[in-house]
């Protein structure tokens, strides 16, 4: 038998860098071990530039445009190359931080080479010169925040976000094309009182959009400060600094929000707060997707085999599967679940340092790829949904005994206003309605012998459970509400 852990190139273990790498990929450009490593590069990078350009260290020079341009170079062209020598160092030093360190190093040695890198006055590069504030008054935890702050955000920003405001434009744009469309609701997944399609969607998009824009709103935190947060290595060497001031200017430069009090690590609740939102968009979504689903089941909607693929089921040639939100659904639960996790574990660090975060944080990209697996899905099922009007239609017309409501509060403000007979009208609405279908004929002869007020009566008799849907279909019009 083959051994197909040594087939090359390496077959993937997991469904997302399998099966689903294509819909997913665009998360390898930020939650990768390669985008985290071209992150702790940049870090180190805008680090050193950071302290010879506000001179905090004595006799430290100041770069020119040249050699700032060639650091920042270093970031904008990392790639394959990079990658495989940075793997090779980690193999030696067995340690990922000291790696990149140790390729910076490496590459401000060969800036002497580089073509058109200068120093002052157009003479040759102190980039060889510098190596030693590489990393400097740095615990491996001052650049890892930050770089997992940046292409977390990233991450965030450029992948997930888009993929959720296009969930909810669909939602929104299918909620106002369908704004009108009276179908039976069902609580208690029974009969009840009539609302209109759009205005159910209108609901989930609402509620998606809230999430979301909690999720664009999010903070970003990084330190820089030192072993435990003292800053106590910058002071003993550095004591004319404000090391405080050294160490906001840099988080922010790095467009964060400056965390001033941390122990080694920044203390991660910030990630908490975010991932706790991304999953709560995805229980709404999940809601959405069960919802979908169960219309799908009523008939209330038709998949377009188009949008679905050729086969249904490997057995039954008839059947057109809600592959999409199902697939959306167990993704979501998936996604849910290490987000909780990651949120709770992050949280949490025994006394000033744990590694417990270390191999935590190595998820974030399972999570979110999860996450924007389950949004493509759902919304490649909604693009492949048709309404089905006469289904709806029929479903309303089959159930009078909905129009029991507004008879029996009719009944009672008939009473209050001052009409004779409006007795019981709960009990007597629930003996006509209860367990037993009701026609039209009925109905309206129930309300023909209540002894209504005429125009009470002429308004209850031109009711219909399909025009019985209140304001449902202008609620959707707070879709266009601003943010709450």
């Amino acid at each position: 038998m083959v051994d197909l852990a040594t087939v090359t190139p390496p077959i993937a273990l997991g469904p997302l860098d399998g099966r689903y790498r294509a819909v997913v990929a665009p998360l390898t450009n930020h939650l990768s071990e390669a985008a985290l490593n071209r992150a702790r590069l940049h870090v180190e990078i805008e680090w050193l530039i950071h302290l010879t350009a506000t001179r905090v260290l004595p006799g430290a020079p100041v770069l020119t445009d040249t050699e700032t341009a060639y650091l920042r170079g270093l970031v904008e062209t990392f790639g394959p190359n990079e990658i495989a020598e940075l793997a090779a160092i980690e193999a030696e030093t067995r340690h990922d931080v000291k790696a990149v360190e140790y390729l910076l190093k490496r590459r401000l040695a060969a800036a002497a080479q580089a073509p058109g890198v200068t120093g002052a006055d157009g003479g040759a590069s102190v980039l060889p010169e510098v190596g030693e504030i590489v990393h400097i008054f740095c615990t491996s935890e001052d650049i890892n925040n930050l770089a997992y702050a940046l292409t977390i955000r990233s991450a965030i920003t450029e992948a997930w976000l888009p993929a959720a405001h296009g969930l909810v434009a669909d939602l929104t744009a299918m909620a106002r094309e369908h704004a009108d469309v009276a179908m039976l609701a069902r609580t208690h997944g029974q009969p009840a009182t009539p609302t209109t399609l759009g205005k159910e969607i209108a609901v989930l998009a609402h509620r998606l959009g809230r999430q979301a824009r909690r999720v664009e709103a999010a903070e970003y935190l990084g330190k820089i400060n030192g072993a435990t947060g003292t800053y106590g290595a910058h002071v003993v060497a550095v004591p004319g600094a404000d090391w405080e001031a050294v160490s906001r200017a840099f988080v922010e430069h790095l467009g964060l929000t400056w965390n001033p009090l941390t122990t080694q690590i920044e203390s991660h609740d910030w990630q908490a707060e975010l991932y706790a939102d991304v999953a709560r968009f995805g229980r709404i979504a999940h809601n959405l997707a069960t919802d979908a689903w169960s219309y799908i089941s009523l008939g209330y909607f038709r998949q377009r085999l188009s949008a679905q693929g050729s086969t249904g089921s490997s057995t039954m040639p008839h059947k057109v599967n809600p592959i999409r939100f199902e697939n959306a659904e167990a993704n979501l639960e998936i996604s849910g679940a290490l987000l909780d996790t990651l949120a709770a574990t992050l949280v949490t660090s025994r006394l000033q340092r744990d590694l417990t975060d270390s191999t935590t944080q190595r998820n974030i990209g399972v999570g979110l790829g999860h996450s924007l697996l389950a949004i493509d899905n759902i919304r490649r099922g909604l693009a492949g949904l048709d309404v089905d009007a006469s289904r709806l239609a029929q479903d309303l017309d089959d159930t009078w005994e909905v129009l029991g409501e507004p008879v029996q509060q009719a009944m009672r403000a008939a009473s209050v206003a001052g009409a004779e007979g409006m007795a019981d009208p709960y009990e007597r609405l629930k003996d006509l309605t209860r367990g037993r279908a009701v026609s039209a004929a009925g109905m309206r002869a129930f309300i023909t012998d209540l002894g209504m007020p005429a125009d009470v009566e002429e308004r209850l008799l031109a009711l219909t459970p399909a025009t019985y849907t209140g304001l449902a279909a202008s609620l959707v019009a707070h879709l266009d509400d601003g943010p709450s």
